[in-house]
């Protein structure tokens, strides 16, 4: 009867999770016996983390304190959640939240995707040459500064430019505030998409050979092939980036905002990262804008939890 059961149990769970604690016994045990280059390497890395990520964190005092320079951090005084309550309570609250989150997700919604599409695509090349080709074009984007970047897509757009001859029109795009997600999220397409599937292409190419040989030698077509060897040789990968990604929905990138940013598309381009430069650096109230950063961080990692838990959920426990 033991024995019986011992067999249905290895039947039902398998003997996975033995294989898995052992091989984690396995590495502890190496670990403890190699400690000393452990703490060699790991040294440096800790020590700049504590010293430019941790130490710094301090600052975020002031978004409780009516700051002043020469006070400083200890010495201004204690105003507590008022700069929250007024942030809150401002009638600029709920515009600059939504941009934020619209550009974000949105790009999420567009972006993430293209890399997937592309690296599934280049897997299908069989020739070396033409692949090398084709990736150093979709790579290239990449290595081009953000600000470059925005003084293409401002040429480009101008009522002169090539893309307005073409169309036989004069409009200047990038005073429209409907049109200035589409400019951010395409270009940020076009930028970064090519580079992102590097990570895909790599697991593609390590995938298993056999499981596309056997597709292929049972029938499946080209669709088949992608949905059943190859979407499963790269979905941790995929479940990472997502989480990730989605973790990071309120940190837009300041750089490129701001660079395309004109007084007449302001209701769409004002988002947060761009409002905490105006009011803290152009006005310098500090302290204001150190609450509205922390308010943004906040949500950050709500939003990266509530992401991994939801990922976790659906992919039977395994999140980041």
């Amino acid at each position: 009867m033991n024995v019986k059961a011992a067999s249905s149990a290895s039947a039902k769970y398998g003997t996975k999770p033995i294989r898995q604690r052992r091989t984690r016994e396995q590495k502890l045990r190496y670990i403890k016996k190699n400690w000393q280059l452990y703490l060699i390497f790991l040294l440096p890395a800790f020590l700049l983390t504590i010293l430019f990520k941790y130490i710094p964190m301090g600052g975020i005092l002031i978004a409780f304190e009516d700051f002043n320079v020469i006070k400083g951090v200890i010495g201004s005084p204690w105003v507590g959640l008022s700069y929250f309550r007024r942030f809150l309570s401002s009638p600029d609250f709920m515009n600059y939240l939504m941009n934020t989150l619209k550009l974000s997700a949105y790009g999420l919604l567009w972006g993430f995707p293209v890399p997937i599409l592309l690296a599934l695509l280049l897997n299908q090349i069989r020739s070396t040459g033409i692949k090398k080709n084709i990736q150093l074009l979709i790579y290239a984007p990449n290595f081009i500064s953000v600000i470059v970047l925005c003084g293409m897509v401002r040429m480009f757009l101008s009522p002169v430019g090539p893309i307005n001859q073409a169309l036989g029109i004069h409009t200047n795009w990038m005073t429209m505030p409907s049109a200035f997600r589409t400019i951010y999220i395409a270009s940020g397409i076009w930028q970064g998409a090519g580079w992102a599937s590097i990570m895909y292409t790599a697991a593609l190419a390590n995938s298993s050979k056999e499981l596309e040989e056997a597709a292929v030698v049972d029938g499946a077509n080209i669709l088949q092939q992608i949905r059943y060897v190859q979407l499963p040789a790269i979905k941790n990968i995929i479940v990472i980036q997502f989480i990730l990604q989605a973790g990071n929905i309120m940190s837009i990138g300041f750089e490129k905002a701001y660079a395309l940013q004109t007084d007449m598309n302001l209701p769409a381009s004002e988002i947060l990262s761009t409002y905490v430069y105006r009011i803290g650096l152009l006005n310098g109230d500090y302290g204001y804008s150190t609450a509205v950063g922390l308010f943004n961080s906040v949500i950050n990692v709500i939003l990266l939890i509530a992401v991994n838990w939801v990922v976790a959920r659906l992919n039977d426990g395994e999140g980041l």
